[in-house]
């Protein structure tokens, strides 16, 4: 079984050319495809070795301009019936192929296939597996469950092209994409999960997404209205509540990020996100220290 792997990317060739690398060498006895998806920057082709039953493809973004698009443009150009994501910060670790395309082929059901990780930061290595092998729409409901991470997933390239659909690139700023995207799938079969740390995550001291509390805070309004089903689910919309109301108080929009403060507790009273926007609002801590804090313990806001 073929594997057509999309790694999009953006003037970062060094680390590019060691996520291709660890794609290129895992130990799989199908032909692997990776596809490198170049967004806003110059292509060029990776120095890395291939061999038998790889390849390397170049490719420029085609569609809207970011994550997203660049996602898609490589998924619409897939050469093999399955498909996978890496992003170029990120390593895929022995074994990776091998155990998930077992477990597909063992859940015809699955929409998703994902792995656990390991987040690497500041030089520590904190492993993030999931608790349950399989997942359901109403699990993502209510928790977000960042251990399945976009790097892990592998998936049907039909169910990507004609069944659940393409990662959505009309969402603000493409923040998020990955939930909107699994929570999608997740509602057409479940997401089964290797309990195993396969991909390396390597987090940063800065991010795209960090400052940009604007843009987050349309994103995730524009996401709880995309799906009605959180208003059922209390614990889950009151973490999005959560981080809504830690970007309002980053923004400096006190009564909002009260008023949503508040609801999220009411849903959820030991909401971290919620309390975390009050230590702002009450200027005990900045953003930046409340985002350190999480990334030491291998979480996110």
């Amino acid at each position: 079984m073929g594997v057509s792997v999309v790694v999009p990317t953006r003037d970062r060739p060094e680390l590019l050319a060691r996520a291709v690398r660890a794609v290129l060498a895992q130990q799989y006895a199908g032909a692997i495809e990776c596809i490198v998806v170049f967004d806003q920057s110059d292509t060029h082709i990776p120095d890395v070795p291939t061999g038998p039953l790889r390849t390397l493809r170049v490719l420029r973004n085609t569609r809207t301009p970011g994550l997203a698009g660049s996602r898609n443009t490589g998924y619409l150009a897939a050469s093999h019936p399955v498909v996978a994501a890496c992003d170029d910060d990120d390593e895929w670790l022995p074994g990776k192929l091998v155990a998930q395309t077992a477990l597909l082929a063992g859940h015809p059901e699955a929409s998703i296939v994902a792995t656990g990780i390991v987040v690497r930061f500041a030089g520590r290595d904190i492993p993030r597996v999931s608790a349950d092998e399989v997942l359901t729409f109403h699990d993502f409901l209510r928790d977000r469950r960042m251990e399945v991470h976009p790097s892990t997933y592998l998936a049907r390239r039909d169910a990507v092209v004609n069944g659940f659909g393409l990662v959505e690139e009309e969402i603000p700023g493409g923040y998020a994409e990955d939930y909107d995207w699994l929570l999608r799938a997740a509602r057409t079969g479940p997401v089964v999960c290797v309990r195993q740390s396969l991909v390396r995550v390597n987090w940063h001291d800065g991010s795209f997404f960090t400052s940009r509390w604007e843009m987050i805070d349309q994103a995730l309004t524009w996401l709880i209205a995309r799906f009605p089903e959180f208003a059922g689910e209390r614990r889950g919309l009151g973490r999005l509540q959560g981080q809504l109301a830690f970007a309002n108080a980053a923004l400096g929009r006190r009564r909002r990020a009260l008023g949503l403060a508040r609801a999220a507790l009411l849903r959820h009273p030991t909401n971290r996100q919620a309390w975390a926007a009050l230590l702002v609002l009450s200027r005990c801590v900045t953003p930046d220290q409340v985002i350190g804090f999480g990334r030491r313990i291998g979480r996110g806001v």
